[in-house]
């Protein structure tokens, strides 16, 4: 009742929380008062508050072509994962899993996931990801990248 009252501009509910009444100026200090911590806490603390972990870049890079089959796919994320919720396969253009099932988050770098490959032959490839952040929001994604002949 006191937040909707609050919302429709009516401050008659503040003098329920004490026996003095409170003067229309004061509870319009005390609601920008309320208001001004919010956006403060919203400003220091962003990225505790709606952090998920995003890809920021891949080598090999997302859809390019490269030469030579990579030794290893590596992801490194905007944000810190958990090794033990993250995952990252590569899968061939019949669906078959290629890589060697070691995938991890690199020990000295908590925003990288990592695959390693044995060599493969020319062909188009799938890379398919999916992490738990650390503030336990998961993120999934997939791209392809090309060995070219």
């Amino acid at each position: 009742m006191g937040c909707l009252a609050a919302l429709r501009g009516d401050a008659s509910w503040l003098s329920w929380y004490g026996d003095s009444a409170m003067t229309r100026k004061q509870q319009h200090r005390l609601g920008g008062a309320l208001i001004g911590l919010l956006l403060i806490v919203l400003l220091v603390f962003p990225s505790s508050a709606w952090s998920h972990a995003f890809p920021d870049h891949s080598d090999p890079r997302v859809g390019s072509e490269v030469k030579s089959p990579p030794a290893q796919v590596r992801i490194w994320f905007d944000g810190g994962i958990e090794p033990l919720f993250s995952s990252l396969q590569v899968f061939d253009a019949n669906r078959k899993q290629v890589d060697k099932g070691d995938s991890q988050v690199d020990p000295k770098d908590n925003t990288v996931l990592e695959v390693s490959l044995p060599p493969l032959p020319a062909g188009t490839y799938t890379v398919v990801w999916s992490v738990i952040a650390l503030d336990t929001h998961h993120t999934e994604g997939q791209f392809k990248f090309t060995i070219g002949e």
